[in-house]
Order: structure tokens, then C-alpha cells, then sequence
């Protein structure tokens, strides 16, 4: 059974997944009207990943005799100033989620809800690696800059592939 303190950061958390989803959706929307089909499809796949955290939320809290809320969600930015920019904003918003996580974590403690700290793991892992992804994805964008963009358009998504793999690895 969920103590009251741990549903209640665990439902806001599903608010904060919700809106991941819809963020990455509205940044691959840009991204696919400005000509950035890798980019677009990389955040199509993000948006798919968020959906799978929340509903991973959702799940846990019911089953722990919690009662999930489906909230709503605020309408993200649809236009951003560059490819570049855009994964800076990601890169903020993965760093905004890993303290959320880690607040949520800090409760379960204070709480003495173990069971949920050692289920929130696997998210601090996925955040671990969430960010590392994109901060290589920032790095590279800063050596080429806003130009030349159509050669990093076509590689972003063997940069997924590449983490996911090396994810699975432990590499």
C-alpha cells in the first residue's frame, strides 16, 4: 500500500511523463516541418519512450492501491530557433525530470517506502542514460554548428541505436 506522501509525488510524476511525451511529440512535429526527418524520428521515438514511463506510472500506482490521475497537460513550445537549441532544451528538460526522480526517490526514504525506491531504480538508470544521450547529441551539434546539419540529420538515429546498445552492454 503507497503511503500518502509517495502517491501523491508519484501522481504528479505522471503529469511530468504526460507532458515529456507531448513535448518530444511538438519538437518532432517542428523537426519533420523543417525538413529534419531523422531528427523528427528520433523524437517520435522519445515521445513513444515517454508514454511508456508514464503509463509504467500509472501501473504502479494502481497496483499498489494507489489511485492514478490523469491530468492535464500544458500545451509545450511548437517552434524553437535551431536543431541546436531545441537539444539544448531537451538536455534541460531530461536534467528537470532526473531531480524529479531523485525527489521522488528522497520521499520514498523519508517514508520508509522501500518497495517504491527499489522499483524508482530502473528510472534513475534510464535517467543516467537519457542524459548522457543527449548531452552526446548536444556536443555534436556544437562542433558543426547550425550548418551542415544534413549529415548529423541522417546519423541521429544510428546515434539512438548506438546508445541503446551500448545501454545494453554496460558499455
Amino acid at each position: 500500500m503507497l503511503k500518502t506522501k509517495v502517491e501523491e509525488v508519484l501522481v504528479n510524476q505522471i503529469e511530468k511523463e504526460a507532458y515529456s511525451s507531448n513535448l518530444y511529440l511538438a519538437m518532432a512535429v517542428w523537426a519533420e516541418t523543417n525538413g529534419f526527418e531523422g531528427v523528427s524520428n528520433w523524437l517520435y521515438a522519445q515521445a513513444e519512450e515517454e508514454r511508456l514511463h508514464l503509463f509504467k506510472f500509472i501501473r504502479y500506482v494502481n497496483e499498489r492501491g494507489g489511485k492514478a490521475v490523469i491530468p492535464a497537460i500544458e500545451q509545450p513550445p511548437t517552434t524553437f530557433a535551431s536543431v541546436k537549441d531545441m537539444f539544448d532544451q531537451v538536455l534541460e528538460h531530461e536534467t528537470y525530470i532526473s531531480e524529479l526522480i531523485n525527489n521522488i526517490v528522497g520521499t520514498c526514504l523519508q517514508e520508509g517506502d522501500f518497495t517504491t525506491h527499489t522499483w524508482l531504480q530502473w528510472f534513475v538508470t534510464e535517467q543516467i542514460e537519457e542524459e548522457a544521450s543527449v548531452r552526446g547529441i548536444c556536443d555534436k551539434l556544437a562542433l558543426i554548428g547550425d550548418h551542415n546539419l544534413y549529415l548529423f540529420d541522417k546519423d541521429i538515429m544510428g546515434l539512438r541505436a548506438q546508445a541503446k546498445s551500448a545501454d545494453s552492454t554496460g558499455a
